[in-house]
């Protein structure tokens, strides 16, 4: 290197700054590799100004890593370390060259223009990346010059070779050639000054090998090693190496020669062809020329068996089907080469076959188009066959593959049944007239030989016997069961007997015979008259009773519901302590005598038993609560009946006042109130209301707003000073008029007639006025008779109206 250069890169060299109080201590410097030992660099201890002490080259080492210290003769630091970096600038001081001096290279005829077929190679040894490594590639020279200077075109940056648009199109007309390119390399891009070098590059032309293709026919399932060629293309040219792409994708491949390869089996059926596509390419992958195509044949063999349809489903045929009905068409696909002997498709039918002793088959077949059709033999619902038919390719010849086809046949029902009833006739069913409606009285069977159940659906009806709609029906369409019921009352008065006449009939429309006589049944029916049984007032009784009350009480009244009913006649059933007695016509309990051995809080319960008097079978029982309470210390006071008042239902705003006794010794010492309270009966609280007036009455009104008109018997509580009894209130509940007047049935009244003398005098009226009649008549008849006999001029002329 020149001093000059030298002493420009000293001057650009920084200086150290040392501290002035560590200005006596010396300068220690060192950096990598030893450089700083070698002496390349150097700190001037007055200036601190870090020194190079000879040319460096970049090329031999691009970068230094300098340490430096100030240090004390005893080799203690006292500033630093200091870290130094120092890059080596680049000067242009490489000349580039070529890889090789000359460059042999083969062109083939038909290369594109433009594609490059030579890739020229150089390099500087100046710093990457800059002006001094930055090469261009040019043309100098072209030797021949015919038929055109500019055969050839060189790309300046990357030393790409590739024919120009003219001397493509010269090469495509002769074979010319060969020709000697004189080419250059030169640094500092495209500046004028830099270094260059240059080379030569030989170009053969060569005559084009790149030809189409003939189809290329190769059996399926080869069984050949693998991979196999079969066949091989050739670029003329150099620097090439191919590519080949398969549509659709198959098992091929090509290698660095060109030879063309099948890697595995094919398959007809999978794909019957192929079309390769090969191109020759460059290093880049650009293409010489266009790409070659070869269409690969694959041959059919024999190697599919007839396929047969998906079974699906089984087939429903209806019964009684015509003979010749196809049931099926088979279609068995064979995969093999359509049109040939390898996809002929014949059938045989393997089952059912004819039973023996039977006159024909349930099936026939078709062995050319499959088509499966029912034979002469009947069928019958119910019935499931499983055909199976063999599918055989090479139209049925030896050594063809074959599958058996199976198809599932069902011969399905068709409503050609009529219900029918089990039993027509039903024997007579007696019912007391008092059965209440809704009541079942009979239950009628009917099957259907139908085997679909929307065929055994039944329909039934009352077609004779129920003009009032007496009786109903009711079923379930899928039951085969129909229930007779009673929709209405019975009254043996109005009908004692019914014949009802019931029919069933299908709900689906029936094909085939119409309904014969099983499709109706016959009921009877026979009302029995029922007498009703007495019935009560109440459902049961209670009454409260002190334990010191005395013998021939009275505690109340069981009485019937209905004051207009029959008579009846009551007893006691199991008064086991005979406590009590009950009147036989007028139902009134009394204590039959004194209650010993009661005690307060105590319950005794007998049942009272209630007689028809024109009926004695017809009876009735209710039970009769008596409830204890505490005795009187004193005297008590005598119960005396209250008289009976009314009241208007529906309720009005009037009420019955209740007193207590009117012989209550302590009444008049004022020590406490009466208090009043409803008996424990539930249908007495509900029914009625007591409100107290003042210390001595109460107020009894209903509850309700309607109560049953007739007369009740409510049981009032009263209690004074610890002592307690019950009152027997007696309410005649009525219907009112305007006034407020109970307006009561009238009975017969004394001296008046009675229906029967009613219906005699009537008689006798009628009687004497026909007899009065017919002496009128028979005297107008007389008095005609003589007028006929008299002359005729003697008869009086009428006068004109």
């Amino acid at each position: 290197m020149v001093p000059a250069w030298l002493w420009l890169l000293c001057l650009s060299v920084p200086q150290l700054l040392l501290p002035r109080e560590e200005a006596e201590g010396q300068i220690v410097l060192s950096g990598n590799s030893g450089t700083a030992a070698e002496g390349l660099f150097a700190v001037d201890p007055e200036s601190g100004f870090l020194l190079v002490t000879r040319a460096l080259d970049r090329e031999e080492q691009a970068e230094y890593r300098l340490q430096v210290t100030l240090e004390t003769e005893e080799g203690r630091v006292l500033w630093g370390p200091q870290l130094v970096l120092v890059h080596v600038k680049d000067e242009n001081d490489q000349v580039p060259h070529f890889s090789q001096a000359i460059y042999r290279v083969q062109l083939s005829q038909g290369t594109r223009p433009g594609i490059p077929f030579l890739f020229l190679e150089a390099s500087d040894g100046d710093e990457p990346g800059t002006a001094n490594s930055d090469l261009r590639f040019h043309i100098l020279n072209q030797a021949p010059a015919q038929p055109s200077p500019d055969m050839f075109q060189l790309e300046p940056r990357l030393g790409a070779l590739a024919l120009s648009p003219k001397g493509s199109t010269s090469l495509d007309q002769a074979l010319e050639g060969p020709y000697q390119l004189l080419v250059q390399v030169k640094d500092m891009g495209d500046q004028a000054s830099g270094h260059q070098a240059t080379a030569i590059i030989d170009v053969s032309i060569v005559e084009s090998t790149w030809l189409p293709l003939g189809p290329v026919h190769l059996a399926e399932n080869l069984k050949v090693p693998y991979p196999h060629q079969i066949a091989q293309v050739h670029w003329s040219g150099g620097n090439v190496h191919y590519h080949m792409e398969s549509q659709p994708p198959g098992p091929f491949d090509v290698d660095a020669e060109g030879k063309l390869y099948v890697t595995g089996e094919l398959d007809r059926e999978a794909q019957a062809e192929y079309l390769l596509q090969v191109w020759a390419q460059n290093t880049r992958g650009e293409d010489y020329t266009e790409a070659l195509q070869l269409q690969v044949v694959v041959m059919d063999e024999n190697d599919n068996a007839p396929v047969c349809p998906s079974p699906g489903a089984s087939i429903s045929i209806p019964e009684l089907s015509s003979p010749g009905t196809e049931v099926t068409r088979l279609l068995a696909e064979d995969l093999d080469a359509p049109g040939s002997p390898n996809s002929h498709v014949v059938y045989r039918l393997l089952n059912p076959e004819p039973e023996e002793g039977t006159e024909g088959s349930s099936f026939e077949l078709d062995s050319t188009s499959g088509s499966v059709t029912l034979g002469p033999r009947p069928l019958h619902a119910g019935q499931n066959f499983l055909i199976q038919v063999l599918a055989v390719d090479l139209g049925g010849a030896e050594g063809g593959l074959s599958s058996m086809c199976e198809v599932a046949v069902t011969i399905t029902d068709i409503n050609d049944h009529a219900p029918e009833f089990i039993t027509s006739q039903i024997e007579p069913i007696s019912l007391p007239e008092d059965t209440k409606p809704g009541t079942l009285v009979a239950t009628l069977m009917a099957t259907d030989a139908d085997l679909e159940p929307a065929f055994r659906l039944m329909d039934f009806a009352i077609e004779a016997g129920n003009m009032d709609r007496t009786f109903g029906l009711d079923w379930e369409p899928d039951s085969g069961h129909v229930h007779l019921l009673l929709l209405k009352n019975l009254s043996y008065e109005a009908a004692p007997s019914h014949k009802l006449v019931v029919v069933v009939r299908s709900v689906a429309e029936l094909v085939g015979p119409s309904p014969g006589p099983g499709a109706t049944a016959t009921v009877t029916l026979l009302v029995e008259r029922v007498v009703p049984p007495p019935k009560l007032d109440q459902e049961s009784y209670e009454a409260s009773v002190p334990v010191s009350t005395p013998a021939g009480a009275l505690l109340l009244t069981i009485q019937p519901s209905d004051p207009m009913s029959s008579p009846l006649r009551f007893s006691l059933v199991n008064d086991s302590e005979g406590w009590l007695c009950i009147k036989e016509v007028s139902g009134e309990v009394h204590t039959a005598r004194p209650l010993q051995g009661a005690r307060p809080g105590d319950r005794y319960t007998v049942l009272v038993e209630a007689q028809d008097a024109g009926e004695p079978t017809l009876s009735t029982s209710v039970t009769l609560v008596i409830h204890f309470l505490k005795a009187s210390s004193a005297l008590a006071p005598t119960l005396t009946p209250v008289p009976s008042r009314h009241l208007c239902t529906p309720r009005q705003n009037h009420g019955v006042v209740v007193s207590g006794p009117s012989e209550d010794p302590d009444q008049t010492n004022g020590d406490s109130p009466y208090r009043f309270a409803l008996g424990p009966d539930p249908t007495v609280q509900r029914d009625w209301r007591l409100h107290a007036l003042n210390g001595s009455h109460a107020y009894l009104t209903l509850a309700l707003h309607w109560v049953e008109p007739r007369e009740h018997v409510i049981p009032v509580v009263v209690s004074h000073n610890g002592r307690m009894w019950q009152l027997q209130v007696r309410v005649i509940v009525c219907r009112c008029n305007m006034e407020r007047q109970c307006m009561r049935k009238v009975g017969r009244m004394k001296g008046m007639p009675t229906k029967l003398s009613a219906v005699g005098i009537l008689v006798g009226t009628l009687t004497a006025i026909g007899i009065f009649l017919i002496l009128i008549f028979t005297h107008l008849t007389l008095a005609r008779k003589k007028d006929l006999d008299q002359p005729v001029d003697s008869m009086p002329l009428k006068a004109a109206v």
